[in-house]
């Protein structure tokens, strides 16, 4: 089971500080998850340029340029941030049972370990 989904809140923990133009310490949402390279593509981190061909539409619109956009990063390097805490913490996952409708179900669920809270 994936410790990291998308939509949640990771942050940077390894990499070029701030100062050198890196993005350890920046926060962001997942929003897409690569689980066959095991990397995410977080929103407002890991920024390139993309330079396009220009061209013209069907239109005769201009296409191509330079575009920014977010590249992905390797999932070893982003840790889950505790939503009470914001700060990065280890995730773990423990069995409990559930009653819905009558019926009893186990599943897994996410927790923040040094906190110990539900995620």
């Amino acid at each position: 089971m994936a410790k990291i989904k998308k939509g949640d809140l990771v942050q940077v923990i390894s990499g070029a500080k701030p100062e050198r133009g890196g993005d350890r310490g920046k926060q962001g949402k997942v929003l897409e998850v690569l689980v066959e390279q095991n990397r995410v593509i977080v929103e407002g981190v890991n920024y390139v340029t993309k330079h396009n061909r220009v061209g013209q539409s069907q239109r005769g619109t201009k296409t191509g340029g330079i575009e920014t956009f977010e590249a992905p990063i390797h999932i070893s390097n982003v840790a889950l941030v505790d939503p009470e805490t914001k700060k990065p913490t280890r995730v773990g996952h423990r069995v409990e049972e559930q009653v819905k409708d009558g019926v009893k179900r186990t599943v897994r669920v996410r927790y923040a370990k040094k906190s110990g809270k539900d995620l």
